[in-house]
């Protein structure tokens, strides 16, 4: 048997119940809804990359980030070197921690020299094509690199290729 000062009426635990419900229902008011890539999306995307570059001759890495920039899916092609491997990674990760195309980067960095300078002092970014978003309307879910052809215009479009492939799955 319990002490009698752990024993409340009902009414009191009623009210603490409903105290619970409604401060569970204030915190999910402070939480971000997102989207993620299933394990076969990231799995296909990185697929048709290295299908696409191997249809061109080239030995390609594809690797697919989550929008944290966390590797979810990685193939390296068929005689890829094995310094593709971090380059795709780096290019994904680069593209999905700014929320832009590494060929955009490229750009922008032609122009502000203090916004080339982030990619010599901090580590896995890449100002080198290649790096494509994955948006789901205007949400970021992930990011795709390609390493591995014979310029970063062919990455990308290896990249891109593997984003079109699943396009229809980004909705």
């Amino acid at each position: 048997m319990l002490p009698r000062t752990l024993l409340c009426p009902p009414t009191i635990v009623a009210a603490c119940l409903a105290t619970a419900v409604f401060a569970g229902s204030a915190l999910a008011d402070g939480l971000l809804p997102t989207h993620r890539l299933s394990a076969a999306t990231a799995g296909a995307i990185v697929s048709e990359a290295v299908a696409s570059c191997a249809r061109q001759d080239y030995a390609e890495t594809a690797v697919v980030v989550d929008a944290d920039g966390v590797q979810q899916a990685l193939l390296r092609g068929d005689r890829a070197g094995s310094h593709t491997l971090n380059s795709a990674n780096d290019k994904a990760y680069t593209a999905a921690s700014f929320k832009s195309d590494t060929s955009a980067l490229v750009e922008r960095a032609k122009t502000a020299p203090g916004f080339a300078a982030l990619f010599t002092q901090l580590p896995h970014l890449m100002l080198f094509g290649g790096g494509v978003v994955i948006k789901v309307g205007d949400e970021v879910v992930g990011a795709v690199g390609a390493a591995g052809a014979p310029g970063a215009n062919l990455d990308e479009a290896c990249a891109k290729a593997g984003v079109d492939k699943v396009r229809d799955q980004l909705k």
